[in-house]
């Protein structure tokens, strides 16, 4: 069964017992190691002879995909120019990790061994050369989606899909700023905000408001930003339009609260675990699809009369994506979310697309623009606007990462924080 493999996989969460050490209280050691100190500098250099300040903290690391993931003691080299370091508060628990570590994502297997993360907020500890936006003692909300600012899709307003990315797990210069015995560590999502110290792009470091605390604001570095972003970014759905949302988790309860932004009516849950439709009720849905009991596609056409303006896919179901597809009224627009294991494919009757104006499309991080729609997303939350402290279920340490995995994978959490 999925539970079995998921046991396999994670294990049972860390305890008090076990040899490994707990975290001291600010995630940094001093081992006592020294790296190669430069002739006339006198500072550490890289083996590449580089001038870098190192130092030591613990952090959960996957080793390789379908294995329990453990803390260990990385390096974690200062900023280098246009590179902020984050001392992290928290980081959400995101599926995408968990494709990661279950072996999902096949991608992940050449980027190993991997600090996950990639939905995180914290306080700016240190800058690099030529930083400007942040400074020392900011709060900051991590992005992972770096942009260069020069790129067509960046000039044209649209920073998620900047073509200059790094290499995945990488910076500019293709090497990564931790190291774990001898060997780099990669940095899931560019940000790895598992870590008690991340290093990142300067455009990857945001800066917001610091009158919410930061556990809440870690929640708009994906899982906020990818939903709400998707209604009122990628499908800009107008008030009244009638929207169905495939998938009541983490991003499917921000598809919900962003159609409520937006003023859609009706919102309607569709998913398979009571729990979650009972969550997604609480959050603005309308109308809720029991999938296991009824056609969802049948029941959002006569709850809509004739199909919704608007259908969200918020789960990587691939018969999800065909059923909101085939739920759309005329014209309508069927947007897809969920990141399905790698190679999945969906398919759509050409006839039918054509004939009654249907479109499809993909929605990248909500088509967010960072720098604009994260101080945007907690203005709503101070507004009322957006509920984030209630999609936090749990809080996880660092040593209980296998646990939240479980937990994910059971449907038992909206959102799960590790926190430090």
């Amino acid at each position: 069964s999925d539970d079995a493999i998921i046991n396999s996989i994670f294990g049972r969460p860390w305890h008090p017992n076990d040899l490994s050490p707990a975290p001291p209280s600010d995630g940094l050691i001093d081992t006592g190691r020294r790296p190669p100190y430069h002739p006339c500098l006198g500072v550490p250099i890289s083996r590449w002879g580089r001038v870098k300040m190192a130092q030591t903290m613990k952090a959960p690391l996957l080793y390789r995909p379908r294995e329990p993931i453990g803390v260990e003691e990385i390096e974690v080299e200062d900023p280098h120019e246009g590179e902020v370091m984050v001392r992290m508060a928290a980081s959400g628990v995101c599926h995408s990790c968990l494709h990661a570590a279950d072996g999902s994502w096949k991608r992940y297997e050449e980027t190993i061994p991997l600090v996950l993360g990639d939905e995180g907020a914290g306080v700016v500890e240190k800058i690099g050369a030529g930083v400007k936006s942040v400074k020392p003692g900011d709060h900051v909300v991590l992005s992972w989606a770096p942009q260069c600012g020069v790129c067509r899709y960046c000039a044209a307003g649209r920073p998620a899909l900047c073509e200059r990315r790094p290499p995945a797990g990488r910076f500019s210069d293709g090497a990564t700023r931790m190291r774990w015995q001898g060997k780099p560590v990669y940095h899931f999502g560019f940000v790895a905000s598992y870590a008690p110290y991340s290093v990142v792009a300067e455009s990857s470091a945001i800066k917001v408001r610091d009158d919410v605390s930061l556990e809440t604001a870690a929640l708009i570095g994906c899982s906020v930003t990818t939903g709400v972003g998707a209604v009122l970014n990628t499908a800009q759905v107008p008030a009244g339009a009638a929207i169905a949302v495939w998938g009541a988790g983490g991003v499917g309860l921000n598809v919900i609260q962003g159609g409520g932004v937006a003023g859609a009516w009706p919102i309607i849950a569709v998913d398979i675990d009571k729990r979650k439709l009972a969550l997604a009720e609480k959050f603005g849905a309308t109308h809720l699809v029991d999938a296991s009991k009824e056609d969802p596609v049948e029941a959002v056409t006569r709850i809509t009369n004739g199909g919704a303006d608007f259908t969200f896919v918020a789960v990587g179901h691939m018969p999800a994506a065909e059923q909101a597809w085939n739920a759309l009224a005329k014209a309508g627009l069927c947007v897809v979310i969920g990141l399905g294991p790698t190679g999945s494919r969906m398919s759509v009757d050409n006839l039918d697309m054509i004939a009654r104006e249907r479109r499809l499309t993909g929605s990248f991080y909500g088509s967010a623009r960072p720098l604009i729609d994260f101080p945007r997303f907690l203005n709503l939350y101070k507004a009322g606007k957006l509920k984030l402290d209630e999609l936090i279920t749990r809080r996880y340490s660092i040593y209980e990462a296998n646990e939240a995995f479980r937990d994910l994978a059971a449907g038992e959490l909206a959102r799960g924080l590790i926190v430090f």
